[in-house]
């Protein structure tokens, strides 16, 4: 209930202030091309978060489970993109990869780029609500002579998946927001669009206003979307125990 009252509260304030941003001069003259570059900013978030999914699971079950190689190749990468900044991963991608004769669209170089950052933080929200799983549900398992593999499948990972969708809801959010760094490699997204309208109208507040609403309104569907999902896996969940 509590959790819903925020969401209510959080859709009224962006309701509000949407209407005072409407009563903007000019708010007609800059929302097509902002919808525009919303646009752009929805596909690459839902881009991104999809990679960023694969590569969690993957990453994640291989450092536990996977054989000494691969599994120190996912540890590597989870470090990587994770101790170093987004904006640089961007960049390199872009910039760098070039000079290796291997270069990418701005739109794929920015889903990858922030699916694979997201997809290291996200391989250890994985790992951590596998990892907390009762130890008497794998030694269930075993009993049944399950392999590890249709353990994980069968038993623990739908255990695990309700822990992990708040986290992932955050990160979801977080990736997101990174988005306005895809502006940086000449990308029409939101930010973007905004900046160059910016600096052709000077009508500061007015432009970055709706963008703000834009981007707390993208926030909510997230946020509202994985409570839905958290609710549903809940009841599968509760289900799976029950029959």
């Amino acid at each position: 209930m509590q959790t819903r009252g925020i969401i209510a509260v959080c859709i009224i304030l962006a309701f509000t202030a949407g209407l005072a941003v409407a009563s903007f001069a000019g708010f007609r003259e800059f929302l097509p091309g902002l919808l525009q570059g919303a646009r752009i900013t929805v596909l690459i978030t839902v881009l991104g978060c999809a990679l960023a999914v694969v590569m969690a699971f993957v990453a994640a079950i291989t450092r536990m489970y996977g054989p000494a190689p691969l599994r120190w190749l996912a540890i590597s990468y989870i470090e990587l993109f994770r101790g170093t900044s987004a904006l640089v991963q961007l960049f390199w991608l872009f910039f760098v990869l070039p000079h290796f004769g291997v270069t990418l669209e701005p739109l794929t170089v920015a889903v990858v780029a922030l699916g694979l950052n997201v997809g290291a933080y996200g391989a250890e929200v994985v790992r951590g609500a596998v990892n907390a799983v009762p130890r008497g549900q794998w030694e269930a398992t075993i009993a049944l002579n399950m392999s590890r593999m249709e353990a994980l499948k069968r038993v623990i990972l739908p255990q695990a998946v309700l822990a992990m969708i708040p986290p992932w809801g955050n990160l979801f959010i977080e990736l997101m927001k990174a988005t306005a760094l895809v502006s940086l490699i000449t990308i029409g997204d939101l930010a973007f669009r905004a900046s160059q309208m910016n600096q052709t109208t000077y009508r500061t507040v007015e432009i970055f206003s709706i963008v703000l609403v834009f981007y707390l309104a993208i926030a909510l569907l997230i946020t509202v979307g994985m409570r839905a999902l958290e609710r549903v896996a809940a009841r599968g969940l509760a289900r799976g125990r029950s029959s």
